[in-house]
């Protein structure tokens, strides 16, 4: 008697699209990673990451743009890995469409939350070093680390708390004070 192998399903871009409203989930190479709401501290430095990058764009008239999740990134020219950054700086117009972003964005940061710790600290690292992001930033309000890959200079990471001021490495004069966060957390 023949046995049959149990196969798993193999999702495409267009199974991300089909999504009921609301639900956000990532695409990795034919699996689906559903992503849980953020929590208040997430959206806290979220938002306070976004305007302090959006705010030295616009006063530096910089060419790049940030873009606070949800934002599409198509790592990949087939569409099979599909990822929403926390946040995505692209200072690549020709790599922004109507969907979001085609190719690696320059600079990207995730926010860890529980559910999403070994994604952001290893499957998202690998792929985002292999795509070709220039420079990542993993922040941890639960350790309160950010660790920093240069990944443009291949350079070893970098190790910040919540009390440090952390330079941009894709900008010459972007610092980032993070005690402005602290205080807004209360840590």
């Amino acid at each position: 008697m023949a046995q049959t192998l149990h196969q798993e399903k193999f999702y495409t871009i267009n199974d991300i699209y089909s999504l009921p409203d609301g639900e956000r989930a990532e695409l990795i190479d034919g699996q689906i990673y559903y992503m849980a709401p953020p929590d208040t501290r997430h959206q806290r430095i979220l938002s306070f990451l976004h305007l302090e990058i959006g705010n030295y764009i616009r006063k530096n008239n910089g060419a790049c743009e940030v873009f606070p999740a949800p934002f599409a990134v198509f790592l990949s020219a087939d569409d099979s890995k599909y990822l929403e950054p926390d946040i995505s700086v692209i200072c690549d117009a020709n790599k922004l469409n109507v969907h979001g972003c085609k190719g690696a964005p320059d600079w990207i940061i995730e926010i860890v939350s529980p559910g999403s710790r070994p994604m952001d600290y290893y499957t998202k690292l690998s792929l985002y070093r292999f795509a070709g992001v220039r420079e990542y930033w993993i922040v941890d309000p639960i350790k309160q680390v950010i660790l920093v890959y240069d990944m443009g200079n291949d350079a070893a990471p970098s190790i910040y708390s919540f009390f440090d001021k952390i330079k941009a490495n894709i900008y010459e004069d972007l610092y980032i004070n993070f005690s402005d966060i602290s205080n807004l957390l209360n840590i």
